[in-house]
């Protein structure tokens, strides 16, 4: 059996300075998905809270913070239990905007772990779309 890897890829039409701050930005993540109470930086915790509900849903470490082109971050939510896994976004200048690629590995592995990970995909497909949408509203 293989590690489970969630990938993502998709193109915004943005230069990469903006999608940073989609992904870094308090006031930009609530847009699409949960908001820190500050802009992450490599070497700081990270706690993602719920727009609605202002509870802490996601916990961490910023890794790497090499603006525009690379985040990563160690990230758990409630359902993982002690499991830690890992989020990597790439910034990469295309043609007219931006190709922004997410990678999520580290995720519990099993059968009972499958709904988690059905989970986490769905949720990913749903936050770029939401994020897609914001940006190109800007």
């Amino acid at each position: 059996m293989t590690d489970t890897v969630l990938r993502k890829t998709i193109f915004l039409k943005a230069p990469r300075h903006l999608v940073w701050d989609y992904l870094t930005q308090p006031e930009h993540l609530a847009k699409w998905f949960h908001a820190p109470k500050v802009p992450l930086a490599a070497g700081e915790p990270l706690e993602m809270f719920g727009t609605t509900s202002g509870d802490k849903l996601i916990w961490g470490e910023v890794r790497v913070a090499d603006a525009p082109g690379h985040l990563e971050y160690s990230f758990t939510v409630g359902p993982m239990g002690d499991a830690v896994s890992t989020v990597k976004w790439t910034l990469t200048e295309v043609s007219g905007g931006t190709q922004l690629a997410l990678e999520h590995s580290g995720l519990p592995q099993g059968e009972e772990a499958f709904g988690l990970t059905l989970a986490l995909d769905k949720g990913w497909d749903d936050h770029l779309m939401q994020m897609r949408g914001h940006i190109h509203d800007d």
